[in-house]
């Protein structure tokens, strides 16, 4: 019974459902076609993988939503919250500063110098080595995350609501190939702002019902207070803490400015807009539709607490994994609505298509612009083929990567940490290049590889050695109200200890307490301090281990003399605060001449 909390029988997808998730597939796929007819003069690889620089502001804002929310946002960030609290909503103020860093630093200079790929960049200030490395860092990084959007949200969605799991992986491969394949960057564009707006309202449809099926908003605050999930003002310095004020504040703003303000992805839509301004401006609108799907992700979480509060899905064994919390609970509240259940898995999978077809295009992008033109000497006509060509195999290698991301099991959650390890030193290196004008090519190589080897050592090992429970912290949760018999709950029991086992890596680490328990009696020293770091300082340390050993390598080998060509490190001439001040300083030499 839903009302009481008490996990259901859920049902499974019905036609309806089929057909809202078809139609947001067939819709995507249309935008795709249009734009292969709208575009059919584009005769070089600028047009397909920029757009022409062309674009406006809100479409490329919203486009830079969707690139990095994905249906790990849309499944994972409400699981985040039920079982951690709601803390994770101060994203938003880390979003704010990632902003400000990215428009400001970043964004002028890739704007200016014209660049297809952000590695062009490395060669412009350090050397071909450098920019060779980056993009193979950025190939690596962005082929391993796809794969593992295309395979979770599948796996979750597939257990619960009984969707056919390769179906859906390779519908979901095959429909963004061929719409980046086809449309180029406009479709890709143009296509992430249907989508966010379909997660959107998958996202308001579960709160919808929830704030009925509960009873009011200020109920399922009231059972979250109750719960310890509105757990938002920890100012605990403790850099071993997993989520705290400071760890999701300085470590996500790390994490966001490597991703939007020198991931590829990103770099490619501010470099379509047709003018700085607008480039500007799609940054700042972008700012509001995080927040909005980080808001709505976030009271998700709650609703979910709200409603199986005294009975958690989890540890009444009606889903098999955390994962599959969202999904169970929209096809619990939303089963008498034929085609709502559709709508929300129609949003996970735009989180999924969106994401996809951004690292698809990019991924096109830079072995263009890296890769192939540098050497050799093709036509315009080619190298838009040859994009095309690309889109079509990096389509395929999602794919495939998906698959072995099925393989994977227990390392599922170790890839996607050691992904988001590798864009920590590479942020180090571009703002190496930005900000000192002494940094070499030497300084900048031994950076960016000492800094990936940090970043990289503290992740493998705290995926080996998992923190301990006073560093994680996580939420109790209840199963008192699940209604079970004495047999029923004799059998949970022993399901429980032979799974316990037959326990495999996957099932050890779904729980810090057992985790921790497993392995403590041959903890090393480092497991408890330097592997126990919060998993979002990854980042902030690699970035500053490049960066300070960038500069001391460069200090050393001659940095200073370094003669620079213009217009590659940041001038005040970019900032918007120095622009401001000039407009007022000529407002207040005209006043005061008017009053002379």
């Amino acid at each position: 019974d839903t009302l009481s909390g008490n996990p259901a029988n859920v049902a499974s997808f019905t036609a309806w459902d089929y057909v809202v998730f078809t139609l947001m597939l067939v819709i995507s796929a249309a935008i795709g076609v249009y734009y292969a007819f709208a575009q059919r003069g584009q005769r070089n690889s600028r047009d397909f993988l920029v757009g022409g620089r062309s674009m406006t502001a809100v479409p490329v804002a919203l486009s830079l939503t969707a690139s990095f929310m994905s249906a790990i946002t849309v499944l994972g960030t409400p699981v985040e919250v039920y079982c951690y609290g709601a803390s994770f909503i101060l994203t938003c103020l880390s979003f704010i500063l990632m902003v400000g860093i990215s428009s400001e630093l970043f964004l002028p200079i890739f704007y200016r110098l014209g660049i297809t790929s952000t590695y062009e960049y490395l060669e412009m200030r350090f050397n071909k080595a450098t920019r060779l490395f980056g993009t193979m860092l950025f190939i690596i990084q962005t082929l391993l995350y796809t794969g593992l959007v295309i395979y979770a949200p599948a796996l979750a969605l597939n257990q619960v609501t009984g969707i056919d799991l390769w179906g859906a992986v390779i519908s979901t491969g095959v429909v963004c190939t061929f719409y980046c394949t086809l449309g180029g960057l406009k479709a890709v564009v143009w296509t992430d702002v249907f989508q966010v707006l379909i997660m959107l309202t998958g996202f308001l449809a579960v709160i919808i019902q929830c704030v009925l099926v509960q009873g009011g908003v200020s109920v399922i605050i009231s059972d979250s207070t109750q719960g310890g999930r509105i757990n938002l003002w920890d100012f605990d310095p403790n850099p071993l803490r997993r989520h705290t004020f400071w760890t999701i504040l300085i470590g996500g703003t790390f994490i966001w400015t490597s991703a939007y303000g020198i991931n590829q992805a990103q770099v490619q839509r501010y470099v379509s807009c047709r003018s700085l301004l607008h480039a500007k401006m799609s940054l700042y609108v972008n700012l509001l539709s995080l927040w909005a799907i980080n808001l709505c992700s976030v009271f998700c979480g709650l609703c979910l607490y709200s409603v199986y509060k005294n009975c958690d899905p989890w540890m009444a064994k009606k889903v098999s994994s955390q994962d599959q919390l969202m999904p169970y609970l929209v096809l619990d509240i939303l089963r008498d609505y034929p085609g709502v259940p559709g709508l929300f898995v129609a949003a996970a999978y735009s989180g999924t298509l969106s994401t996809v077809s951004s690292s698809v295009n990019a991924l096109a992008a830079v072995t263009v612009a890296d890769l192939i033109r540098p050497y050799f000497s093709l036509s315009e006509q080619q190298l838009s083929w040859a994009s095309k060509g690309l889109s079509v195999f990096y389509g395929a290698v999602c794919i495939g990567m998906a698959g072995l991301a099925s393989l994977m099991g227990g390392l599922l959650q170790a890839a996607i940490s050691i992904v988001g390890t590798i864009g920590g030193p590479l942020l180090g290196l571009f703002t190496l290049g930005i900000l000192f004008p002494c940094a070499n090519s030497k300084g900048g190589l031994v950076g960016l590889v000492i800094g990936l080897v940090t970043s990289l050592w503290v992740c493998i090992g705290s995926q080996i050695y998992h923190p301990p429970p006073e560093s994680t912290r996580p939420l109790a949760l209840e199963t008192h109200d699940c209604n079970f018999s004495m047999a029923e709950n004799a059998l949970l029991n022993l399901t429980y200890s032979k799974q316990m086992d037959h326990i495999n890596s996957d099932q050890i680490f779904s729980d810090d307490t057992d985790s921790y328990n497993i392995f403590c009696f041959y903890r090393p020293f480092l497991a408890d301090n330097w592997y126990s770091l919060s998993y979002l300082y990854f980042c902030p340390m690699g970035t500053i281990v490049a960066i300070v050993v960038g500069l001391i390598v460069s200090l050393l080998s001659g940095g200073r003399r370094l003669k620079l060509e213009p217009g590659l490190t940041v001038i005040k001439e970019d900032l918007t605060f120095y622009k401001i001040y000039k407009i007022l300083k000529q407002r207040v030499r005209v006043f005061l001449n008017v009053l002379k």
